[in-house]
């Protein structure tokens, strides 16, 4: 069982930024080696679905970004050396009203040849467990 602990969020001025980070780990100890995993971030707002932001592959060469989140927010992605915890952050710069609301991380397995980004919240088998952004004007 995959465990997601995310940090960071808060409350910025329309315009200013954030960083969220998640920590990926094996609850029973162990590493990634033969799990690798794509993981992505979604935003749920008022009135919406849990919606795909940013996805980065396992090991952090592809990214793919939702429209209204491409140019102002940035997936990175930080394996240990021992791939015993993967994390990801997500920079988000120039926040606006729109963007408030609860973010969540979430990950998935894809193996190493497989790979792929999914966009759907169907195909992730963990979460974390949601930080609230929100940007006032």
């Amino acid at each position: 069982q995959v465990k997601l602990v995310q940090s960071g969020g808060g409350l910025v001025q329309t315009g200013g930024s954030l960083k969220l980070s998640c920590e990926a780990t094996f609850a029973t100890g162990g590493n990634f080696d033969r799990y690798a995993m794509a993981m992505a971030w979604f935003r749920l707002t008022p009135g919406k679905e849990r919606e795909f932001l940013a996805g980065i592959n396992w090991n952090g060469q592809e990214q793919d970004y939702e429209e209204s989140a491409r140019g102002r927010f940035t997936i990175t992605r930080e394996n240990t050396r021992d791939n015993t915890k993967n994390t990801i952050f997500l920079q988000t710069d120039s926040l606006l009203p729109e963007d408030t609301g609860t973010y969540y991380c979430a990950a998935r397995y894809t193996g190493r040849f497989v790979g792929g980004i999914p966009r759907p919240r169907s195909e992730y088998r963990f979460w974390g467990q949601g930080t609230r952004v929100t940007a006032v004007s």
